[in-house]
């Protein structure tokens, strides 16, 4: 089979999914049960897949799913708590004292808060905690969806104290041909993963600041009584200083302290930041953005997570200690993620593995006292204690809590082994690459010279199809090294595009979209959120795309390895 008729068949469970979800506007549990069996079929009938490797790869898929729905669970669980308690009465009263401009809002609790957790735990952590606590706040399920959504995007490529780096890119790069390269070049990975490091930095620093200013004026635009553009970009100043406070901290620290520190350090730094200048009035505009009455908002807008903050509690529980839950959150998952603190090995000394599934060499495992959703649970019973809450208004969390979990569970027991079926094809009897591999050559081979210009858009692929920067980097990372050297331009360049369009694929990848809509009870509308972070996805791989394309033919960026390649060249010549 030729590679273009390989590439056809590799994108046809996307093209399915995107015509179902966003064309035809099926609701998720319904197109995504679908999308598994043309996966599938392709994978058995035209890839050469035993069916042995198909139904390992479906298991995995399903501990890996436990592991998603833990961590909403966790987030919903949270959320109901401290509704339950008066804490969420309490926070919506703090952000009022700060600002009851929505506009203020987005940078202080999607961007900054958001990006936090998105540092300290990644894998879709951030939507499922502030999707939620915007609803809370009065803000529509389909907006905070769609803003949980923009959130993973510039802090992603160093989310979970850099996992996507120092796991994605070492895990596709770590091989004995890609290793000498780097000793010829008189390197070792970790200082090559540096490069990448500062790289993807510099390019999410210039993309990312203007990603705060994007998602107000897309909020403005979609969720606004006047449908305007234009509301959302006269808070340019505020919204762009927002974006700086965050990616000039993260750009340094990128630089000085290496990938496991950017997103969190930016966004603490930004936070601080922010939180003062709104409290100042500081470059806000003298107009209040709010959402228009609820009663005039569309059925589509709306979830199934019901916050009435009216008569939960008589108390009046001061700010601080409302706050006190997501602060131990942030604290606990710092104090777990951090290499050089013991917690993190000790949490993940306890593992259910399933290591040879059906002889296949594919293995499932979970990690869950290291997970989020256990921290958050955690996080719960400490709130129970020090909000002094009633047994029964825990139970009542929990109950409410449960019945959310029941509709994200049938969409993602589908959705996850449909993506794990997709990469654990490159193991066939017709010895074809994967199929995510074999889109991204056929991409390769009509491209050509103007390949910077593409690489972040084979991230991206890769992330909407796992719903991961550290899978999409595991897949694609070698991959894109291999052309970065056959075309002699930085390798470390087109690995960090790469690893930058991961970050934007987050912003549609099925399953995270799924995750986050679970939080707000919105399942059922995926193609309509798909359809709305489409736009930003497009704005950040083309951008980035333009900029690493720039770097190379106008700056002539290099790096060691493609120093030492070109030298090679010039002596064999």
């Amino acid at each position: 089979m030729s590679l273009g008729l390989q590439a056809l068949l590799a994108v046809m469970p996307i093209l399915a999914a995107a015509v179902l979800l966003v064309g035809l506007r099926w609701p998720a549990r319904h197109a995504m049960p679908v999308v598994y069996v043309i996966a599938v079929v392709i994978a058995v009938g035209f890839w050469g897949m035993s069916t042995a490797r198909v139904a390992a790869s479906t298991l995995q898929g399903l501990v890996m799913t436990f592991d998603i729905l833990f961590i909403i669970f966790g987030a919903i669980l949270l959320l109901n708590t401290l509704k339950y308690s008066g804490g969420v009465t309490a926070i919506r009263r703090g952000f009022a004292n700060i600002s009851t401009d929505r506009r203020v809002q987005v940078v202080i609790i999607a961007w900054l808060f958001g990006a936090f957790i998105e540092g300290a735990a990644g894998f879709g952590t951030p939507a499922a905690i502030a999707a939620p606590l915007m609803v809370a706040l009065g803000f529509p399920a389909m907006a905070a969806v769609m803003l949980g959504m923009m959130i993973q995007s510039t802090p992603v490529t160093f989310g979970a104290v850099g996992t996507p780096i120092l796991v994605g890119v070492r895990g596709g790069l770590d091989s004995a041909e890609v290793n000498a390269q780097f000793a010829l070049a008189g390197l070792d990975m970790s200082q090559y993963l540096q490069l990448v490091t500062v790289r993807a930095a510099l390019v999410h620093g210039v993309v990312g600041t203007l990603i705060p200013l994007l998602m107000i004026m897309m909020m403005t635009r979609f969720f606004g009584k006047n449908r305007s553009w234009t509301e959302g970009l006269s808070i340019l100043p505020f919204a762009l200083f927002g974006g700086l406070a965050f990616t000039v901290p993260y750009m340094l620290t990128g630089y000085f302290l290496g990938p496991e520190f950017p997103s969190l350090l930016g966004a603490l730094v930004g936070l601080g930041i922010m939180t003062f200048a709104a409290s100042k009035h500081f470059l806000t505009p003298k107009d209040i953005w709010d959402f228009p009455p609820v009663e005039e908002w569309s059925s589509e807008w709306l979830g199934q997570l019901e916050i009435k903050l009216d008569n939960l509690t008589a108390k009046t529980m001061p700010v601080w200690k409302a706050w006190i839950p997501y602060l131990l959150v942030a604290l606990f998952l710092v104090l777990t993620r951090l290499p050089a603190l013991p917690i993190g090995a000790f949490l993940k000394s306890f593992a259910l593995k399933w290591s040879d599934i059906f002889g296949t060499g594919i293995a499932a495992s979970t990690t869950p006292l290291y997970l989020p959703g256990t921290i958050l649970i955690v996080v719960v019973l400490i709130t129970y204690l020090i909000h002094g809450m009633s047994p029964r208004g825990l139970g009542s969390a929990v109950r409410d809590s449960s019945k959310v979990i029941l509709g994200a569970g049938f969409v993602l027991i589908f959705t996850v082994p449909m993506v794990r079926v997709y990469i654990n094809s490159g193991v066939n009897e017709l010895g074809y690459s994967s199929m995510p591999v074999a889109m991204a050559e056929w991409v390769a081979v009509n491209v050509g010279a103007i390949w910077p210009l593409f690489a972040p858009t084979i991230g991206a692929l890769g992330a909407f199809i796992a719903g991961s920067n550290t899978v999409s980097n595991l897949m694609f990372s070698l991959f894109q090294y291999g052309v970065a050297e056959r075309l002699v331009i930085s390798g470390a360049l087109i690995v960090a595009l790469q690893s930058v369009g991961a970050a934007a694929g987050n912003m549609i990848a099925i399953h995270n979209v799924v995750a986050a809509s679970a939080t707000v009870g919105l399942l059922g509308k995926e193609g309509v959120t798909l359809r709305k972070t489409a736009l930003p996805t497009l704005y950040y791989v083309a951008f980035a795309g333009l900029i690493g394309l720039i770097l190379i033919n106008v700056f002539h960026v290099t790096d060691p390895v493609t120093a030492a390649t070109a030298a090679q060249l010039m002596a064999a010549k």
